[in-house]
């Protein structure tokens, strides 16, 4: 693994008397200014500049002012359930009446607006359907819906593929020729953008008059920051306004009960969340539906007015969550016999540039987690795949690259250079989905090892992280440690500072099980200071007393008293 110290990207322009450590960060992630650091409302990319949500904006006026009905098809992840609920709240804020929805159960009729889904419709089809992180590539969903006489407008932020549904709006700022600036936005940002056009639109048509007041859309962020985390897009400054703003809502009380109700279940203090827990402790929860049964049932926690019915709600999520957790660890350690006997994966003459792993055993709907915790372990691009269902010949797959390639590229060169091999994919540049026979997956493996051999040029990936240096030890203390916590929200693309430290163990021992409590010294003087390693037990530790340390500095939140905590990321041999 190579250490690096990252560097400024940008020109100093922060004002003076910033503490020097926090100039570093900061003109180390592009934040070159005092208005960079400003995470305001107002300085939002504007939504006219989204290339089709004038059309859509009028299309769901339409439908408002004419009372037609609306049908949400969310995605049945977290991105796509807080959308679902983003929009529906949105939408009956401005006077929709007859708005519902409707999300694919990944079991029985996969990703997105696909014609199963669609068909079921059929008694009563909607008049308008509205898809939220998803679409883009559903073009017999959409033709399928147009036959019963639905409009269909797609909202969605995938990479589109060569042919574009025939969908009356489509928006989605990857869309070719958009010059939206923020390409990052999650599908819960595309949504929020397309109800702050569709208010727009009802103020200019006078639709807000008399009792029907126009609804403050900015109540509604704290959905918008919860999808945004959990989708892990980068945190563009546009992403980190709606994620700050809506971070600000839930730490002053002002959330929707389902995510005070999954912050409770996650045990998680409201006024104290950061990005990571909605990251880690939310998201979560919320996935756990999609992934094992229905999302219905995280979107009607989100949805809940009533504080008991959700956390009612939020506890069935917290089960799932418990018996994803167990399955997950049940795959990993499955996966990880299975790479300890490829000797030869990442080292020797015949290093292999992917892994594609498969087990009939396996459950697809976390199968991308297990990907994910491989291509950690071996710094390679991860495909990971299971069954449709069990005994089933088509299997589902998820992807996950390393830093530098586009997954999402490798996956349409694949498709290209063998026509018919690929079933339905899509997705990211860091992740992305698709389906195959089994009977294809030696073909696909091969391919896949040439694709991303053509895409890294030959060269062999290879392991590195980034941190920022050395911190002094006289601000390895709690006053520092907020410093850096309030210059969040941290994430993709934006990570949180990441220190390189010498220390003395002065005591040990493992809590939870699984993780090592510690107290440190700094081998450059200061006070003793606390530090957690999770996953990790004395063994992992060297022999000597003397250790060095990969870790951020954090603010510890426990019965009532905070204090500075390391975090350890890596230990260092």
């Amino acid at each position: 693994m190579k250490v690096e110290r990252r560097s400024a990207t940008v020109e100093d322009a922060l004002p003076p008397g910033i503490h020097p450590i926090i100039r570093r960060v900061l003109l180390a992630r592009g934040v070159g200014s005092a208005d960079a650091l400003r995470l305001e409302l107002g300085q939002l990319a504007r939504p006219d500049t989204l290339l089709g949500l004038p059309g859509a904006a009028r299309l769901l006026a339409d439908a408002i002012c004419e009372q037609r009905h609306v049908r949400i098809v969310g995605d049945f992840d977290a991105d796509g359930a807080t959308g679902t609920a983003l929009a529906i709240r949105g939408l009956q804020s401005m006077g929709a009446q007859r708005v519902d929805f409707r999300v694919p159960n990944r079991f029985e009729f996969g990703y997105g607006l696909t014609p199963g889904l669609v068909e079921t419709f059929s008694e009563q089809p909607p008049d308008l359907v509205v898809t939220v992180d998803s679409g883009i590539s559903c073009l017999e969903g959409t033709a399928t819906a147009k036959k019963l006489g639905s409009q269909v407008l797609i909202t969605d932020h995938h990479l589109p593929g060569e042919q574009l549904p025939d969908a009356d709006a489509i928006v989605n700022p990857n869309l070719p020729g958009d010059n939206f600036p923020s390409k990052a936005l999650a599908g819960v940002g595309v949504m929020f953008y397309l109800l702050s056009g569709v208010r727009r639109e009802l103020q200019q048509r006078g639709w807000f008059s008399g009792s029907r007041s126009a609804p403050r859309l900015d109540t509604l962020l704290d959905l918008v920051a919860l999808g945004t985390v959990a989708d892990l897009v980068p945190l563009d400054v546009n992403n980190r306004i709606l994620v700050s703003q809506g971070l600000s809502r839930i730490r002053a009380g002002r959330a929707c009960p389902g995510i005070m109700a999954l912050l409770r279940a996650g045990k998680r203090d409201y006024r104290n969340v950061v990005a990571s827990d909605l990251g880690f402790a939310v998201g979560p929860r919320l996935n756990a539906a999609g992934r094992l049964e229905d999302m219905s049932v995280g979107i009607r926690c989100l949805l809940s007015d009533d504080s008991h019915s959700a956390l009612e709600l939020a506890m069935q999520l917290d089960r799932l969550n418990r018996e994803r957790r167990a399955m997950q660890e049940k795959m990993q350690a499955e996966a990880m016999q299975l790479v300890d006997k490829l000797e030869t994966l990442t080292s020797g003459q015949h290093a292999a540039f992917s892994l594609c792993i498969h087990d009939p055993g396996w459950h697809q709907g976390v199968v991308g987690l297990v990907a994910s915790k491989l291509k950690d372990r071996i710094y390679r691009p991860v495909a990971a795949f299971a069954p449709e269902e069990p005994g089933a010949v088509m299997l589902k797959g998820s992807v996950r690259s390393i830093p530098g390639l586009h997954i999402r590229d490798v996956l349409a060169w694949v498709d290209a250079e063998h026509p018919g091999l690929l079933g339905p994919f899509g997705g990211h540049a860091m992740a992305a989905g698709m389906s195959l026979p089994e009977a294809s997956l030696d073909s696909f493996s091969q391919a896949f090892e040439a694709g991303v051999a053509h895409f890294m040029e030959g060269e062999l990936p290879s392991a590195q992280v980034r941190t920022d240096g050395k911190l002094p030890a006289a601000d390895i203390n709690l006053q520092f440690a907020q410093q850096l916590r309030d210059l969040g929200p941290w994430g993709q693309r934006f990570p949180e500072p990441l220190f390189e430290g010498s220390f003395e163990v002065l005591d040990q021992r493992v809590v939870g099980g699984a993780h090592l409590k510690m107290v440190l010294a700094s081998r450059d003087g200061g006070e003793p200071v606390d530090a957690i390693a999770f996953g990790r037990l004395p063994e992992d530790l060297p022999g000597t007393r003397g250790i060095n340390l990969l870790y951020r500095l954090d603010v510890n939140h426990f019965r009532g008293e905070r204090s500075c905590q390391l975090v350890v990321e890596r230990i260092v041999d």
